[in-house]
């Protein structure tokens, strides 16, 4: 990562709790190559430190990242470099999805195109109730494929096309209908909400939540019956884990577990 001074990606860590701040302002918080190799470095070292439980990514500016630096891209010459960007972007997006702990969106602003399908891809999103969101690819002559591909898992179809042909944004409390983010909250509430969210998972078996992000996002992508083959052999896994012991011995004891992490 940068210095500090001019790190894109800001990390602070507290009580397990680390949290990522996307920290380019005054370019909306645009995913540059550069910014975008700092997310994925925070994010490769985080996944190593088992003191972490779960990670926050918020962002500093005015919004909260208006999608890729156009005028980066604009620059660029040719097929590869062009692909290089979107396979870079898309490797970001699947590091957060296969991130190994929670990951929680602090959405304070606007988030557009890429910013919105951070949103998307993250376990979890808090959004401040004058947030906004938007797939406005469409309005340059750019439709959203990659964006599409987090929204569509997000939201129903009708409403991932709407957001996707339109262009239009929509505000933190039809997000949150559409099922894009968990909670639209006043701007006063939103670190509290967040921190509420974050403390809570984090006093979870690290062990369990790690084995049960993985083996949501597996099945989901699954036939029926194939599913529940799969989870049934994940959670005969998880049974015989120390953690799922302590935490039925706690429970059955009404005491508060000690976990393992393993």
């Amino acid at each position: 990562m940068s210095t500090a001074s001019e790190a894109m990606v800001l990390l602070s860590t507290e009580d397990g709790i680390a949290t990522l701040t996307l920290n380019r302002p005054q370019a909306r918080n645009a995913l540059s190559v550069a910014m975008m190799t700092e997310i994925e470095a925070a994010l490769d070292r985080l996944a190593g430190d088992a003191s972490v439980k779960v990670v926050v990514l918020a962002a500093n500016g005015p919004a909260f990242c208006a999608g890729h630096d156009l005028k980066e891209m604009r620059s660029l010459q040719g097929r590869e470099p062009v692909a290089a960007v979107f396979a870079q972007c898309s490797r970001m997006m699947k590091a957060i999805v296969r991130f190994p702990r929670p990951v929680i969106a602090r959405v304070h602003a606007m988030a557009t195109a890429a910013g919105c399908q951070i949103v998307a891809s993250c376990d979890l999103a808090v959004a401040a109730d004058n947030a906004q969101f938007a797939t406005p690819g469409v309005n340059i002559g750019l439709f959203c494929s990659t964006p599409m591909v987090a929204l569509s898992r997000n939201v129903g179809r009708k409403q991932a096309m709407e957001m996707l042909l339109t262009g239009h944004a929509v505000n933190a409390a039809t997000a949150a209908a559409w099922g894009l983010i968990n909670r639209a909250v006043p701007a006063e509430k939103l670190d509290e909400t967040v921190d509420g969210f974050a403390r809570l998972i984090a006093s979870k078996s690290p062990h369990t939540l790690k084995v049960g992000k993985e083996a949501f996002y597996a099945q989901v992508e699954m036939g029926l019956d194939d599913a529940y083959d799969y989870a049934a052999q994940v959670m005969t896994e998880n049974m015989l884990a120390r953690d799922a012991a302590e935490g039925i011995d706690a429970f059955l004891g009404k005491r508060h577990p000690v976990w393992q992490g393993c």
